[in-house]
């Protein structure tokens, strides 16, 4: 009897040393960066770049390093999570002057308040790679540079969370700096995620921006590619601005509602651009085009907005084979003529195939009853697709030859939309390091009470 005791005290015992081992390690995995590196060596890394060679590789030491640097030699620069530049100057943390550098694997926290920028780069062939970068001020800042890489860095806002959008600066910033790739980046609660002026040729792939004002904001960039990017929770997630030639395809621009102005997509001023394949869920306005001429406005999945396209003052654009799923308000024009709106479906249409061709023969005009009705009452939205309103509806034929009409609408979604949801920000990407020990040390911890109130139970 008295060994059963002292097996179960022993048991009692380990598991006790087991939870506190698991404790320590979610402690340690929650502690910042910053804090991981701040007890070791202090290196002052203008004094490392200034004694290497042009077209040596550095690779940095664990520790904490001092700026600024102005690098104006051609370098490249290795760090890793263990590494963190701090710089509380109102210089950049990184000036690159040098064609041809690149820098990558470490940590930047930049802590003038102000118009200061973590790195600004103005020479070309510039790489910036796999870097973490906390700011007061703005981001990455390319300057007159062209033919450079920004893969794979974070970027975020520092400063505290009550501090107005419009005192932020910009995740990335680009001026008259031509033919660079955006790509895989991750950039939250800044003023803009992406800023883009009068910079050609640029492609932006797959990043992600979120809590800014604009997700991506770009202005007199021709021949430019946005793709693959996600943007959720922003003012607008794309804002595209006197423009030509451009492509947004594939992107996801999702829950841009908290504002007045909110958007998903917003085009002004753009000509002879395509705008395919993309997501607008869950915003105030899905695509907004205004002042726009010839463009291809197709394939793109319309869902659950308030207004699902708004056109104001937009000629001449073709919009077709699109999908209108559960949007409050499906179409709104104001002052837009000879828009070609056809082959799109559209979930309120009532349709007639005749000859099994998958398009209606039958017209879809868009009422505007709902839409005049809750701009003079707003309180009428409470009533939104109820029996009564579709009846009041289906009586409302005022003025029936200005409504927007789709010539053909489709009798079926051509896209996939709703049984292929597309991907958050919280669901891209593999399992972090600090959840994956937060799931860890649960697990084990519920595991251990287990056992600990089974032993009671069997000893009782």
């Amino acid at each position: 009897m008295r060994s059963k005791h002292r097996m179960n005290v022993l048991i009692f015992v380990v598991l006790i040393h087991f939870i506190l081992v698991s404790l320590l390690f979610t402690v340690v995995a929650f502690s910042a960066t910053e804090e991981e590196v701040s007890s070791k060596q202090i290196f002052d890394l203008q004094q490392i770049v200034d004694e290497a060679q042009p077209g040596d590789t550095l690779v940095l030491a664990e520790g904490n390093y001092l700026g600024p640097v102005v690098i104006n030699k051609v370098l490249h620069i290795q760090g890793s999570n263990q590494v963190l530049l701090t710089n509380d100057s109102p210089e950049a943390a990184i000036m690159i002057q040098a064609e041809g550098v690149v820098v990558e694997g470490f940590n930047i926290r930049q802590n003038y308040v102000n118009e200061s920028a973590a790195i600004v780069v103005t020479a070309d062939e510039v790489g910036l790679k796999d870097l973490n970068i906390q700011t007061k001020g703005y981001g990455i800042l390319l300057r007159d540079a062209d033919r450079g890489t920004v893969l794979h860095n974070s970027i975020s806002w520092l400063r505290t969370k009550n501090i107005k959008t419009g005192e932020k600066g910009n995740g990335i910033d680009l001026y008259n700096s031509h033919n660079n790739t955006i790509e895989q980046n991750k950039i939250q609660n800044m003023r803009d995620g992406i800023y883009l002026e009068n910079s050609r040729q640029l492609k932006i792939l797959n990043n992600q921006l979120m809590g800014s004002r604009y997700g991506i904001h770009c202005m007199y960039i021709d021949g430019s590619e946005i793709i693959g990017n996600l943007g959720e929770y922003n003012i607008t997630g794309a804002m595209i601005m006197g423009v030509r030639d451009v492509l947004v395809s594939n992107n996801s621009f999702l829950k841009q509602s908290k504002n007045v102005n909110a958007q998903g997509i917003l085009l002004y001023s753009v000509q002879n651009s395509v705008i395919e394949q993309n997501i607008v869920e869950g915003n105030r306005v899905g695509i907004y085009i205004e002042s726009s001429q010839e463009n291809q406005i197709r394939e793109n999945s319309i869902l659950r907005n308030f207004i699902g396209i708004q056109f104001v003052h937009a000629e001449s654009n073709k919009i077709h084979d699109n999908d209108f799923v559960s949007n409050v308000i499906e179409a709104e024009a104001t002052d837009s003529d000879a828009n070609e709106i056809e082959q799109n479906y559209w979930d309120s249409a009532q349709g007639l195939d005749l000859n099994k061709d998958g398009i209606s023969e039958i017209p879809y005009a868009i009422n505007p009853f709902y839409q005049e009705l809750i701009s003079k009452t707003p309180a009428f939205q409470l009533f939104f697709q109820s029996t009564g309103m579709t009846f009041l509806s289906s009586m409302y034929t005022n003025n029936q030859e200005s409504w927007t009409k789709d010539s053909s609408p489709l009798m079926k979604m051509s896209i996939d939309s709703i049984s292929k949801p597309p991907p958050s920000s919280t669901e891209k990407g593999n399992i972090s390091e600090t959840t994956f020990m937060l799931l860890i040390t649960s697990t084990l911890l519920i595991t251990s009470v287990a056992i600990i109130f089974y032993s009671g139970v069997s000893k009782s």
